[in-house]
């Protein structure tokens, strides 16, 4: 911990000591150019961007309010949700999930979860309204962003207009009927040469939403955020940003996890640092500073289990890290980006259990059990990594990088049980991944690209230290091993992207495709161990305890394409496929959580203050399933979803949408199941049916 806090000292005082030595000359305000922070990471730019991206951001026209920010995936090609009620919400892409997504916010800030059920993951702690765009790198093909294992999402979050100064704002809200749900945003920026400042607020009140069938789901919540971005530009080429936000969950419903939130709270804390063009070789200098730190309490008060047992949660997690990057240029053809990163977790705190039934009989006295949740544990990841591009002609680009993470791990203060089972003492691990792609304009109209890459993830803190809690799909309870080896994945992608001009009424055709393998080494599941006894309601089934593990054996291989017909002008016809499909050779069966194929048909036309869309989406059955994992069987499904939006006078934007117009009953093969709930069995939680929305909003 020391050690990483001095790191960070170091690339602060680095960067301002850099910095005053720049020549501060003011320049003619009339041409005054804003040095850009490294917050995205596709800019557009064929020498600089990495392979095998995408980027979505047309949130403004999608209409109806997400819950939180994983609903904004609905919508890009090759992800799916995985869902545990209309909160607790994470993205999956191509059957990857959790910490095998690097997930983060403008380009490297990070804010882990404190609940042992993901009651609380990265998404929930920014508004979706604050995003901007979120960015794809679909697979371990760049090193300079952290240890990534199947992708890195970045989100970004809302900058300063830098073209129109002054005072400046907008003011939103939304509405759902299938809940009754409010949301509402006010945001406001003030731009000037030297300083900018981007503030906004947010309240979203959810009801419980019913189904295709009229069932009403358990699914309420309530959230206040808000956030205050602050730059301050020295000179052109150097800007330093400082950006912190709060978000606060309340009353939060779990439809298919055994307990609720009774709060949420956490603080995110960001500074960034730009130098840009310091000299002929030495380009740019980058430095980015982060804290986070997340207090969760959860309760089981309102569940059935409560008459037999009352328990109680109380956790925190505290995340904080850096990075130092340099941007150099040894030779007019190759571009150098070399740096170091660290990022440090930690977790805590316990559940008081009050047992009030035990075997069948009433006790007398309830009696009280103090269980150790996250047993006061850290991981500490310290990265070096070094990425050149080669320009081999104007046109095509090579890419290679290679990153070293040294990774330790220690739980300071273990519950006895657990620390009967393993030799436990302070690890380090040392990680090696790389990437070599080309990404080549073949044409005006044609780019292809290839790569491969080999990401590295050691294990998470549930896989590491999780102490006999139901933390899966299924009921059993799971058993960490600080023990497991790094997960690996050799992947291997081939992409085509294109724009062929068109004629008689049609403009362009659009396409783009990706096919990509991956073989594992040491993936990591649970499984189940016979030599280890349930702890907690031992008469309960099941009985048996699973205890994660590495697996020899696995791989997955799938595609996602696109075609996109623009015609008349205005209008255009789009369809998209995604398939993945996964497997456990050790185990005969698929990895948990993959998705089913899936496509989607779209039409609609985009005016400059007038647009709609409607989308058809086509889920098929998901039969290749992980029975380990508690996976059954899934239906196909069909929705439809129908957006309108105008901008009926200046500077107020009006939006309608019917969503699942059809009232299809379904639920997606990645939910989670029905848990401690008194009206329902352990089956799929079911997903909305049909639910109208209205949303205005107006600039200023």
């Amino acid at each position: 911990m020391k050690t990483l806090w001095s790191m960070l000292l170091c690339i602060l005082i680095t960067t301002v000591s850099f910095g005053q030595e720049k020549n501060t000359t003011k320049k003619d305000t009339t041409d005054q150019k804003i040095t850009k922070l490294n917050e995205v990471i596709v800019t557009g730019n064929l020498k600089t961007d990495p392979v095998l991206t995408v980027i979505s951001n047309n949130y403004e026209e999608q209409i109806a309010q997400p819950k939180n920010v994983a609903d904004l995936f609905n919508d890009i090609n090759g992800f799916s949700v995985i869902k545990r009620g209309n909160y607790a919400i994470d993205p999956s892409f191509r059957a990857s999930q959790y910490e095998q997504l690097n997930i983060q916010y403008d380009g490297g800030t990070k804010a882990m979860h404190a609940c042992p059920n993901r009651m609380d993951p990265i998404t929930t702690h920014i508004i979706p309204e604050e995003v901007s765009k979120i960015e794809i790198i679909k697979g371990p093909y760049t090193v300079r962003y952290g240890a990534t294992f199947g992708g890195i999402v970045n989100l970004v979050t809302q900058k300063p207009d830098y073209e129109d100064y002054g005072l400046h704002g907008k003011v939103s809200a939304g509405y759902e009927s299938n809940g009754n749900s409010l949301v509402n945003l006010v945001q406001l920026q003030y731009i000037q040469e030297k300083f900018d400042i981007v503030a906004n607020a947010g309240y979203r009140d959810f009801g419980n939403y019913e189904d295709g069938d009229g069932i009403e789901i358990p699914s309420s919540f309530r959230s206040t955020d808000y956030g205050i971005k602050i730059g301050y530009n020295f000179t052109e080429d150097q800007r330093l940003q400082a950006h912190w936000r709060q978000s606060f969950g309340r009353d939060v419903l779990h439809a298919a996890l055994p307990m609720d939130t009774e709060y949420d709270n956490s603080s995110i804390m960001s500074l960034d640092y730009k130098l840009d063009n310091i000299g002929k070789t030495v380009k740019s200098l980058t430095a980015k500073a982060y804290y986070s730190f997340v207090d969760h309490l959860m309760t089981n008060d309102n569940r059935p289990s409560f008459m037999m047992m009352e328990a109680a949660s109380a956790v925190d997690a505290t995340t904080l890290g850096g990075k130092l990057e340099l941007n150099w240029r040894p030779l007019e053809k190759i571009n150098v980006f070399s740096g170091i990163d660290a990022m440090h977790i930690a977790r805590d705190g316990g559940r008081t259990r009050l047992v009030k039934i035990m075997n069948g009989n009433v006790l007398p006295t309830p009696m009280t059990f103090n269980d150790k949740v996250w047993q006061d544990s850290y991981i500490n990841d310290l990265g070096v990594f070094t990425e050149a591009k080669y320009s081999v002609n104007p046109k095509t680009v090579f890419t290679a990088g290679m990153r070293y993470d040294n990774v330790t791990s220690d739980i300071q203060d273990p519950e006895a049980d657990f620390d009967a089972m393993y030799n436990l003492e302070k690890r380090t691990e040392h990680n090696v991944s790389g990437t070599v792609s080309i990404k080549s304009r073949v044409t005006d109209n044609f780019t292809i690209e290839t790569a491969y890459g080999r990401g590295v993830r050691s294990a998470n803190m549930i896989e590491r230290f999780i102490n006999h809690f139901t933390v899966g799909q299924d009921p059993y309870e799971y058993v960490g091993n600080p023990d497991l080896k790094a997960e690996v994945n050799n992947q291997f992608e081939i992409g085509f992207k294109g724009n062929e001009p068109l004629k008689n009424g049609f403009n362009s055709f659009r396409y783009e495709t990706s096919f990509y393998y991956s073989f594992f080494e040491n993936y990591i599941v649970g499984v189940i161990d016979p030599s280890v006894t349930k702890k907690f309601n031992p008469m309960a089934q099941p009985t048996e305890v699973k205890v994660f593990q590495n697996i020899e054996e696995a791989y997955k291989t799938g595609f996602e394409a696109m075609a996109q017909i623009d015609f008349l002008k205005d209008y255009y016809f789009k369809t998209e496929f995604a398939y993945v499909y996964a497997k456990n050779k050790d185990l005969a069966e698929s990895l948990p959580l993959t998705p089913p194929f899936n496509t989607k048909l779209s039409l609609g036309f985009k005016k400059e203050k007038l647009w709609a869309s409607v989308h058809y989406n086509v889920v098929s059955k998901q039969d290749n399933i992980s029975k380990s994992f508690g996976e059954t069987e899934t239906d196909g499904y069909q929705t439809l979803d129908v957006r309108f939006g105008v901008k009926p006078i200046k500077n107020f934007t009006l939006g309608v949408a019917v969503i699942n117009a059809l009232d299809e009953a379904y639920n997606n093969h990645l939910n989670f199941s029905f848990t401690n709930q008194a009206d329902f069995g352990r089956t799929p939680i079911t997903d909305p049916g049909r639910n109208f929305s209205a949303f205005l909003q107006y600039k200023f």
